[in-house]
């Protein structure tokens, strides 16, 4: 009975649960509005669509399943489309405003050929997100935006030829959260930042590189209720820092005010939030030492800016990157830095620190970049910096450092990236180098993103400048993915280590300019990734590996004024190269130098092979001659000696030939003198 009554129990279940999910998948296939689709259609009908990307809009098919559009199962509405970064162009068609209820649409990445932003856009009343970023728009901004009072998101950046003739048209923008006019020009500053401080939601502001001149507001009063983000880079700002920045306390987490002219001293009061987490003030013009009040944001975690190095870095235990490169910078530093545990990467590249690396930095665990390049140090590198495991970025270079290359520094296995260029280094390059297993393996494409991270709309790139193919680059986005190898401009002595052969996954090996000598490691060649050599001005001897040819992704080679040697080898890579890669090897010849090494191989391997061949018939010749010399010699020399009937006959020949000859000389003599008498009478 108990057995029967679960039984039907579960039926009743299976059959409500069949029966409810049928409902359900018959609610969501509701198919997409006809009138949505049609506008759809002819809005393609006007963009030109490169890659296809379209192509399944079509008339047969249901706009459900098109590509790059969301729509409401339970209406058939479409509500989204996301078109960015196709290529699109040509024009936007007014049957958008057919799409009543799309409040999210998304053009960004495109090009419109610097066609105007269509002013209908502003009559699109349900849209709550534009992104019209990088998609070439021109002429000025369109005040019928304004009307769109529900929009939260509004980004036009990157569009180099828009400008703004004013801001009164944004007043009606009272849901703005996000707001992002950079690389506009604005003909007209009157009240922009009383308008919007005046949004209650807005969090998010980037006006950087639109020639803004003024932060001073004529009137009223500025203060931003809900600002998270502030970017005001790249302007022409040339005043003090305004004192309306204390204002923004109690919510901001990011400030950037880099790259303008702005003077004076930093005032204290940009200190006194205490949820700042990012902080540029580089590439200005401001006075004075860092405000002791620096210590209070307790959540700062990026630093740019100028001015001394202060001594109170325990105050900021969330600090996970210090940049205070290209200053004016003098002094030590502080061994008080050690007290950034959660530092992740330090520049302090470009200044005037003296002294030494203090040992406290290796209290810094996860640090993963130093940059201390360009710095009268001139001290010894320190040893233990082999126990900092977490760097995979040590930059050194342009200081001055003498004496060896601490063996130490092969502990770093993570490593990607040594540069110890232009210093007084000496010895030889250690061999342990091969220990650097990070450049034995390929980096994996989070790996390389996720520690490398410019704060720009709330994310850290870092980037550092290196000079791998003889001119300067600035390397951001990918820099995990760039190995280096850098210790050219020093005094390094000794051969190149064979073992540096077994660092497959090098890209970048400068050795140029020291004293190294010997031979080119013959295994160079397995180090398939290598895009640029360079081993000028050296002593090295020898041949140019044969195997150097097979290098396919070497873009930059340059092996000149060395001692080398013979022919340049053929290939697909090596004569690809202009002449001044080879230049100062006197006995080096072949394609591109003008020396021409193959007739003087050919005439050698004529004279060779000519001399082999004569000597080759000179020995037949000789051999032979001697053994038909004794053949014969004995096979006479027997035969009289064994038959005494031949040697009989033998003898009386020499006789009668001894005879013959002794007389017809006889005569002979005596015809020649009576002729000689017959000539005097």
């Amino acid at each position: 009975m108990g057995a029967s009554f679960v039984a039907h129990v579960l039926f009743l279940l299976c059959f409500f649960a069949t029966t409810f999910s049928f409902f359900l998948k018959a609610e969501s296939n509701v198919s997409c509005n006809e009138k949505d689709k049609q506008a759809l259609l002819n809005f393609k009908q006007g963009l030109s669509d490169p890659f296809g990307v379209l192509s399944s809009w079509s008339d047969q098919e249901d706009c459900s399943t098109w590509d790059e559009v969301v729509y409401d199962n339970k209406t058939g509405q479409v509500t989204k489309l996301h078109l960015n970064y196709w290529g699109f162009g040509g024009e936007i068609s007014g049957s958008l405003l057919q799409l009543e209820h799309l409040n999210y649409l998304d053009l960004s990445g495109n090009d419109f050929n610097r066609t105007p932003i269509p002013t209908f856009l502003g009559s699109m009343a349900s849209l709550t997100h534009l992104d019209l970023r990088w998609s070439n728009f021109s002429g000025h901004i369109p005040h019928q935006l304004g009307h769109l009072s529900n929009l939260r998101y509004l980004d036009l950046a990157g569009n180099y030829y828009l400008y703004v003739d004013n801001f009164h048209w944004m007043s009606n923008l009272s849901s703005i959260q996000y707001l992002d006019l950079s690389n506009s020009r604005h003909q007209s500053e009157v009240g922009w930042l009383q308008i919007m401080s005046t949004f209650p939601s807005l969090s998010t502001l980037f006006v950087s590189d639109c020639e803004l001149v003024n932060l001073n507001p004529p009137l009223g009063f500025i203060n931003f209720t809900s600002l998270q983000y502030l970017d005001l880079s790249g302007n022409l700002f040339s005043h003090e820092i305004p004192n309306w920045f204390s204002n923004l306390t109690t919510s901001l987490l990011h400030l950037d005010l880099s790259g303008n002219s702005l003077r004076g001293e930093i005032p204290p009061s940009i200190f006194n939030s205490q949820k700042l987490e990012s902080l540029y003030l580089d590439s200005n013009k401001l006075i004075g030492k860092i405000p002791e009040s620096l210590g209070q944001p307790k959540h700062l975690t990026y630093l740019h800016m100028y001015g001394a190095l202060p001594h109170c870095w325990k105050y900021w235990q969330s600090l996970t990157h210090l940049d205070l490169g290209s200053n004016d910078i003098s002094g030590r530093i502080p061994y008080s830095i050690g007290s950034l545990v959660a530092l992740q990467s330090l520049h302090l590249q470009n200044n005037r620190i003296s002294g030494d690396i203090p040992s406290s930095l290796k209290k810094c665990s996860n640090l993963s970049l130093i940059d201390i390049g360009e710095n009268p140090l001139s001290v010894a590198i320190p040893p233990w910096i082999g126990e900092m495991t977490s760097l995979t970025i040590l930059r050194l270079s342009s200081n001055g450092f003498k004496g060896h290359i601490p063996l130490q520094i092969c502990q770093l296995s993570s490593l990607i990236v040594l540069d110890l260029a232009n210093n007084r280094l000496w010895g030889h390059i250690p061999n342990c180098l091969k220990n650097i297993s990070a450049m034995t393996i390929p980096t994996p494409r989070l790996e390389a993103q996720s520690p490398y991270f410019i704060l720009y709309r709330g994310t850290y790139v870092e980037n550092l400048k290196f000079v791998p193919k003889g001119v300067e680059l600035e390397y951001e986005e990918n820099l995990g993915f760039v190995k280096i190898i850098d210790l050219s401009s020093n005094n390094l002595s000794g051969p190149i280590p064979s073992e540096i052969s077994v660092l497959s996954k090098l890209c970048f090996l400068n050795l140029s300019r020291n004293q190294l000598i010997g031979k080119i490691p013959e295994k160079i060649g397995i180090m398939k990734k290598l895009e640029s050599i360079d081993l000028s001005q050296n002593h090295l001897s020898g041949e140019i590996p044969l195997n150097l040819s097979s290098l396919t992704f070497l873009s930059h080679l340059n092996l000149s004024y060395n001692n080398l040697s013979g022919k340049i080898p053929l290939g697909t890579q090596l004569q690809t190269f202009d002449a001044l890669s080879y230049i100062g090897n006197p006995q080096l010849c072949g394609n591109p130098l003008p020396r021409n090494c193959i007739i003087r191989e050919e005439s050698q391997n004529r004279t060779s092979i000519g001399k082999t061949e004569e000597d080759s018939n000179n020995y037949n010749f000789y051999i032979g001659m001697g053994v038909g010399f004794a053949v014969g010699f004995w096979a006479i020399c027997g035969v009289l000696f064994f038959n005494w009937n031949w040697r009989h006959a033998y003898f009386r020949f020499l006789d009668d030939m001894k005879d013959w000859v002794y007389v017809t000389t006889v005569l002979n003599v005596n015809w020649l003198l009576e002729k000689l008498r017959s000539c005097h009478l």
